[in-house]
């Protein structure tokens, strides 16, 4: 683990995701917490991270804290709902005591268990977040008596990633996904990924109005604020924070897509090289730093 001995509020807030979906996560960061500076890894270079393993999922969610550590984060945002229930808890494990790690599920969880009527909560996710159970878990938590009714969509996120378009290939997607939802009748529906909201006004079209969806961005905008009051590392309301981005993969497309996710300007994006994946599985396997 990088060391540090302790924080100041002057620090940022560090995110990561698997690309551009933490974006939507990051906005609503910036327009709740404008006093807050923040840092951003995509990493772009591993996209997607739907199909990956859980080795490797947990190892990259370590490379880029790390990496996020190194840039003087004060608390870590895990805006990928993959890495969250992949990572989340072994990422707990190690920084407790250290910096707190805020994960996208829980949040959704709570959201969409005090918004169903009928019981019934759907989820749209990548193969590898519903293959986990972690939303299952999650809701039983705080809905027990709710049923979860899980969906994988492993082309739509590739598909939300690519040159910002919005075309019959997305809609076709999006509707073979709610099928399943719409017949077991769910009156809530959770975006179990980061990119999905921007394509929400096709996914709501597709369930029918009457459906409430649930998407993270202003609950963990939230828990952050908490987290940092509790933990006395909030930064003054009277300043300006900024914020800045580093990917893996290729700067110039992460800046040139990143605003249509950001919804507000990018500036500069550091590359940032991210280890080989069997180096890295390895390396987290044999407890190696």
């Amino acid at each position: 683990m990088t060391p540090m001995t302790s924080f100041d509020r002057s620090q940022p807030v560090g995110v990561f995701d698997s690309g551009l979906g933490g974006l939507t996560v990051l906005h609503e960061c910036l327009v709740t917490l404008p006093h807050e500076d923040f840092v951003y890894f995509g990493d772009t270079g591993h996209f997607p991270y739907g199909g990956r393993t859980p080795e490797e999922l947990t190892a990259f969610s370590f490379e880029m804290a790390e990496q996020l550590l190194r840039e003087g984060a004060k608390l870590i945002v895990v805006a990928c709902n993959t890495a969250t229930a992949a990572a989340l808890p072994a990422l707990r494990a190690e920084y407790a005591g250290h910096v707190e790690v805020i994960g996208v599920i829980s949040p959704e969880a709570r959201q969409a268990g005090e918004a169903t009527r009928n019981g019934r909560v759907g989820l749209l996710a990548t193969e590898a977040t519903v293959a986990s159970g972690a939303y299952e878990r999650a809701l039983a938590e705080v809905a027990p008596d709710a049923t979860l009714v899980p969906v994988a969509c492993p082309g739509l996120a590739p598909l939300i990633q690519r040159e910002g378009l919005i075309d019959q290939l997305v809609v076709d997607e999006v509707e073979q996904a709610c099928e399943p939802l719409r017949e077991a009748d769910v009156d809530t529906v959770i975006l179990g990924c980061t990119h999905y909201p921007l394509v929400r006004a096709v996914i709501q079209r597709a369930l029918g109005r009457g459906v409430r969806i649930v998407t993270s961005g202003h609950a963990i905008a939230d828990d952050v604020d908490r987290a940092l009051q509790a933990a006395g590392l909030a930064n003054d309301q009277t300043r300006r924070g900024g914020y800045r981005f580093l990917c893996s993969g290729d700067p110039e497309s992460f800046r040139r897509m990143g605003t249509r996710f950001l919804q507000l300007p990018l500036g500069e994006v550091r590359h940032v090289e991210v280890a080989a994946t069997r180096e890295l599985v390895a390396a987290r396997s044999e407890g190696r730093p």
